[in-house]
């Protein structure tokens, strides 16, 4: 039995923060699957009404350096900001960071949004670099994090990943405390099905999984865990 908070019938106010050229599904693919446990998502399903009064309300931000430009993701259509990292949303429950380039450091009003926001939210949930991303706040000190596991051997081949971070390279997910960090692209979809299991009722997370065709892959074994074997990383276990 899960010993997570259930959001069932909660309101959530939950923050996607827009890096430059953001990996499209390393965003597309938590929010879609995360909203699909919505009261309104499932009341487009047609679930049952039980489920659907179960289900959470959900209010979603895009946030970014400022309202007047859209943010270009790698693929699709740019996206156009709710809110700044100056302005953001007054309150917020949870916050996805998708990946992006390592090379393009955050902005500081970036940082101080994080660094502001971290110590308030329920959790925050990154996705493949979104982690190697935001290390260099010094928010992921002392964890075990999880990222791209290409990017990390590169990075940890040339001796340039962060290392007060305990950077697992045998996950596809891990969950450290309030900090929820995925591996490489397609893996923000399996941390995501992860959050709802643990904190949805039941029967909803099998009514969407049914609806999605979708069957979550575990944190381990990784077929691509392959990709760091030889590099030292850290093996760590989750801690709640």
């Amino acid at each position: 039995m899960s010993t997570y908070e259930s959001l069932s019938g909660q309101t959530i106010h939950i923050g996607l923060v827009l890096l430059p050229n953001y990996q499209l599904l390393d965003a597309a693919a938590p929010v879609d699957y995360i909203n699909n446990h919505s009261k309104a998502i499932l009341t487009y399903f047609g679930a049952p009404a039980d489920l659907i009064a179960r289900g959470a309300e959900m209010h979603w931000y895009h946030i970014g350096e400022t309202l007047a430009e859209p943010v270009q993701a790698t693929s699709g259509p740019a996206q156009i900001p709710t809110h700044t990292f100056k302005n953001p949303p007054p309150h917020l429950d949870y916050i996805i960071v998708p990946g992006a380039s390592t090379k393009v450091p955050l902005s500081p009003d970036c940082v101080h949004f994080l660094k502001t926001y971290f110590p308030k939210i329920r959790a925050l949930l990154t996705v493949c670099t979104g982690s190697i991303c935001i290390a260099p706040t010094g928010l992921l000190d002392g964890h075990c994090v999880c990222s791209n596991k290409s990017v990390l051997r590169r990075l940890a081949l040339a001796h340039e990943l962060r290392k007060e971070v305990s950077w697992v390279g045998d996950r596809r997910w891990i969950v450290d405390g309030k900090l929820w960090t995925g591996a490489g692209i397609t893996a923000g979809l399996d941390l995501a099905a992860e959050f709802c299991r643990r904190h949805f009722d039941h029967d909803i997370v099998e009514f969407v999984k049914s609806v999605s065709e979708e069957t979550p892959r575990p944190d381990v074994p990784d077929v691509w865990a392959k990709l760091t074997e030889g590099l030292g990383l850290s093996c760590c276990k989750e801690r709640v």
